[in-house]
């Protein structure tokens, strides 16, 4: 699939936007291993989170739905789980089969996890390291890629884990692991992220503590217990909706029971900094995250340079910021971000082509990159961009038809359903002129 679109228009009027996918994958697994039906609203029917789905299913969960977004989670405790007739097949899902290397390593029985040809390029061996450390047996293939072997019968044994570098998805995979540890595993990460999983585990029972000096831990051999889960609209799918009404002049945007989980709003902070207009509306709290409604209206942007603690803060979502990056007046710097290199794509690497294509000046570093804005009089130019696969490419150049001089062409675009399923015909309803064809 690909997308054209014709350039200009504005955003007007107001959307919720797809559920969070952390949170959606997470409230699969723990419901699974909980005790009790788990009933789920919000669910993010996109194929990442649906690819969590199949293999519970095939692991002997009874899972009812989602339809509507809305699904039953039949708990079989924290042993239920059975061994699988195949290969579990997660499709382009790093966070499923991170997440699950952790859980699986502690089962009596052996599975194989592997993926589309994208995840099995991604590297394994940051979770496979502290799993092994606790007594884990997992074999990999070459450079520690998909498929992942994990032999059932290890008896694994709690651990302190100091990560090496600022990862939701390490910290996760061996905290899911110490559910079935031999005394306490904690862990320490050198900055804040996103925490859904420790709120989660709280959320199902499970104690979870985190001390003064930010040591998150908890003790092996609990169980679950089954609750209701209503997943918010998920900050990353709506970055894409914030720095579009942010560039295109004359948008004013109203997104619904957005999360505002403070781990996750650096997009929201970075682009204040930046001089965006950003409202929150009527902060609560639903399923114990922080949701609110956000009203985002178009504004004279300036180039920064990024904060090192905000970057864990929005990982997922420097795609759609070097967009608005892009459409800044003079230079935005971001450093200490590695961590972009080893996504569903290089994507410093390929949002450089991408802008360079659309005529942005770039500077690739290695653990960043600088971009030269061309400000509020500035438009890209047209041209057909490579997504690599990669649907936060894919929807990021997307949004910069808002402010172009030809049209876009957006190649590889399949994956985009992977976390926002129907994003063309919500932005084609609130003024973007885009079309999917095959």
């Amino acid at each position: 699939m690909k997308f054209k679109l014709s350039p200009g228009g504005n955003l007007q009027g107001e959307a919720r936007v797809p559920g969070d996918k952390s949170i959606s994958h997470r409230c699969i697994m723990l419901g699974a291993l909980a005790n009790g039906t788990t009933r789920v609203r919000g669910f993010l029917q996109g194929e990442d989170a649906l690819a969590t789905v199949a293999v519970f299913r095939a692991m002997g969960v009874r899972i009812d739905g989602p339809v509507n977004g809305e699904l039953s989670v039949h708990g079989v405790g924290l042993y239920g789980l059975q061994a699988p007739r195949d290969s579990l097949d997660l499709g382009n899902s790093g966070t499923s089969m991170r997440l699950l290397s952790g859980l699986l390593a502690g089962q009596a029985f052996s599975t194989e996890l592997t993926g589309d040809a994208s995840l099995q390029s991604r590297p394994m061996g940051r979770v496979m390291q502290p799993l092994a450390q606790m007594g884990a047996l997992i074999e990999s293939a070459k450079e520690g890629r998909p498929p992942l072997k994990i032999s059932g019968g290890a008896v694994l044994q709690g651990i302190h884990y100091d990560l090496p570098m600022a990862s939701a998805q390490v910290k996760s995979c061996v905290l899911l692991a110490g559910l079935y540890a031999r005394g306490k595993t904690s862990v320490t990460e050198p900055a804040p992220t996103r925490d859904h999983t420790e709120r989660m585990l709280r959320g199902f029972g499970y104690p979870v503590e985190r001390d003064q000096q930010g040591v998150i831990s908890l003790e092996g051999g609990g169980e679950l217990q089954a609750t209701a889960v209503d997943v918010p609209a998920d900050i990353s799918s709506a970055a894409f909706l914030l720095v579009a009404a942010s560039i295109a002049p004359g948008s004013d945007l109203l997104l619904t029971h957005v999360g505002i989980n403070p781990t996750r709003t650096g997009v929201i902070n970075i682009l204040r900094e930046m001089g965006a207009d950003i409202e929150i509306l009527e902060p609560r709290e639903a399923g114990g995250e922080p949701v609110a409604d956000i009203q985002v209206r178009a504004a004279p942007l300036r180039g920064i340079t990024i904060p090192v603690d905000q970057v864990p803060l929005a990982i997922d979502e420097f795609p759609a910021l070097f967009l608005a990056a892009a459409c800044a007046e003079g230079e935005t710097v971001l450093r200490g971000a590695e961590e972009l290199r080893v996504k569903e794509s290089d994507r410093i690497a390929a949002m450089a082509e991408g802008l360079q294509t659309l005529g942005v000046n770039t500077e690739v570093l290695e653990d960043g990159i600088v971009i030269q804005g061309f400000g509020p009089g500035g438009v890209f130019s047209g041209g057909a961009i490579n997504s690599h696969h990669d649907h936060r490419i894919a929807m990021a150049f997307a949004i910069a038809a808002l402010r172009a001089s030809a049209e876009i062409q957006i190649l590889e675009a399949d994956n985009v359903t992977t976390s926002f399923p129907g994003f063309d015909a919500l932005m084609r309803g609130l003024g973007l002129q885009i079309s999917a064809t095959e």
